[in-house]
């Protein structure tokens, strides 16, 4: 059975909605500072700012609040759209989980997944991940037993890049008159593989393709392929992963569900169904925001979490983002690459199903970059480049607490923008039969491969459902269906000005454009967002959360 998303007539509307729904009558302002976006990044900065004392409103356009932390219900089953799994939870300790703590009071909890929580499927080679540096080296090592010095010299790559990119993260608050200055600072403190291609830094380490295929088998974690990819964040990813993979219990939903009382506290509020038109700019300065009812609201702050490109060509007059200099710095940032998900439920538990806490990725061979090339130049002949499979039932243990006897399996693939463009001017829910037709066979084609690696399921799915490129654009705004925002490419980290502080007085940028990719990424680019916002009055909290 296959239900599509975009066939609303079938679908029930999601029982999980976080947030308040929008109306202008319950606007109770002032307000210190507005938050357009409710991702990871935009809730950040705001609980650090409420934590602080401030009055924030967060504006979501969609009908729940978490961006791609939100979970939704339907058909008695639950799916995560982007949190599949976050490291660096396991211990009170680490940078990650002392953030999380802190805008959540505490409230949020998290279950580790398997030991072996990434299996890599190479071709027809397996290599399994395990948690712990050890866990890591035995990896790798009994894979490719002949590789162990290279193995060894990555490992000590990953702990260099780690070590500098506290001084690449302070880069972001520094004033624009110093950015010449700091640069040449970033080029003598961090080391030589900190912002060139992951292809390039691992090739130095050894000639095994196979190995290196296997390194960068989490690519997908920030969708660039290991020769277009910027080393610095290959690096992050694997190394917040070092310690193993865990899930927030009770589902993705629990991230926005514990951190709204915080911005409520001091009179704040998070809003849904809240669609902002227009950043208003007086003066040269941002002083608030346009609704789509025509309604302004003002703020002294003005805080965008809703994307770099978005923020400039759509949501700021065109006269300003001139003026800013923004079609010039245009030239150096793309969007990331579009996916396509399937939403499986299943009568069930995981243990009668055998499905693991363990994430499956699935490619044709260990040559990525060759496998991306070969699938945009004939998408429709050629094997998906990669093929991710998620198992949120089995990784949340609270999941039977709330569906009993079901459960879920979330399948993420790239596709092209270019095979959904013909439907990006009709509506979510009316795009018609030749979409449908379309969104089928794609769908089928992803399921052969789970169905390869999970034989067992077969005749078991009960329901699917499917997004596309142009639901991300939808619901989540991101143009063409991207998941990560900006490509995460050597040259988009050498773009100085993708930092919080806007030359705009009055507006902030926060999220993932601003740092990097994934929750946590997102989640410091908040906390980083608050910083520059603060200035010395925010020192306190910098001493909290990056040294404890």
């Amino acid at each position: 059975m296959v239900v599509t998303s975009s066939s609303s007539g079938k679908l029930k509307p999601s029982s999980i909605r976080i947030g308040t729904r929008y109306r202008a009558n319950r606007l109770k302002g002032p307000y210190d500072a507005i938050v357009i976006g409710s991702g990871i990044g935009g809730l950040t900065s705001a609980a650090c700012l409420a934590k602080a004392g401030k009055k924030v409103l967060v504006l979501e356009q969609h009908y729940t609040a978490g961006g791609y932390t939100h979970s939704y219900a339907r058909n008695g089953y639950e799916w995560d759209v982007g949190v599949h799994y976050i490291g660096d939870m396991g211990s009170p300790h680490t940078l990650g989980r002392r953030l999380f703590d802190y805008i959540t009071d505490g409230k949020l909890k998290w279950a580790p997944m398997d030991e072996n929580y990434d299996r890599f499927f190479l071709g027809n080679k397996v290599v399994n991940l395990r948690a712990g540096k050890e866990g890591l080296r035995h990896s790798l090592v009994e894979s490719f037993p002949e590789e162990k010095e290279a193995v060894d010299r990555y490992i000590k790559l990953l702990g260099d890049v780690a070590d500098g990119m506290q001084w690449y993260t302070l880069s972001k608050l520094s004033p624009g008159i110093l950015s010449p200055l700091i640069n040449k600072g970033l080029d003598i403190t961090l080391p030589d593989c900190f912002n060139r291609t992951t292809w390039d830094v691992l090739s130095e380490l050894t000639d095994n393709e196979e190995l290196i295929g296997a390194i960068t088998g989490q690519w997908g974690d920030c969708g660039v392929t290991p020769k277009q990819s910027s080393f610095m964040v290959h690096a992050l990813i694997a190394k917040h992963y070092l310690y193993g993979g865990f899930y927030p219990v009770g589902g993705a939903s629990e991230i926005a569900k514990t951190i709204i009382p915080v911005i409520q506290k001091p009179g704040g509020e998070v809003f849904t169904y809240a669609d902002v038109t227009d950043i208003l700019v007086k003066g040269g300065r941002a002083i608030g925001v346009r609704m789509a009812d025509g309604e302004e609201i003002h703020a002294p702050l003005v805080i965008s979490n809703a994307g770099v490109i978005n923020t400039f060509e759509h949501l700021l007059p065109d006269e300003v983002a001139t003026q800013a200099g923004y079609r010039k710095k245009r030239e150096h940032i793309n969007p990331s690459m579009p996916h396509i998900g399937l939403y499986i439920g299943l009568k069930g538990t995981p243990e009668e199903l055998g499905l693991p806490r363990t994430n499956f990725w699935v490619y044709p061979s260990a040559d990525h970059d060759g496998n991306v090339a070969r699938f945009l130049e004939a998408p429709e002949e050629s094997p998906l480049p990669v093929v991710y499979i998620s198992f949120p039932a089995a990784k949340d243990p609270d999941y039977q607490n709330r569906w009993p006897g079901t459960s879920t399996i979330e399948v993420v693939a790239p596709t092209t923008w270019e095979i959904f463009e013909p439907w990006k001017d009709t509506t979510w829910g009316k795009r018609g039969d030749d979409y449908e037709v379309l969104k089928e066979k794609e769908t089928n084609r992803i399921l052969d491969v789970v169905y390869e690696k999970l034989p067992q399921l077969k005749g078991k799915i009960d329901y699917v459902e499917t997004s596309t490129p142009l639901s991300t654009a939808w619901f989540c705004r991101y143009g063409k269906g991207e998941l990560y925002g900006l490509d995460h490419t050597p040259e988009r980290f050498e773009q100085d000005w993708l930092k919080p502080k806007t030359s705009i007085p009055g507006l902030y940028l926060t999220g993932q454009d601003i740092l990097t990719c994934g929750v946590v990424g997102a989640m410091i680019g908040g906390l980083v967002t608050t910083l520059a916002i603060r200035g010395w009055r925010g020192a306190g909290l910098a001493r909290r959360i990056f040294i404890g």
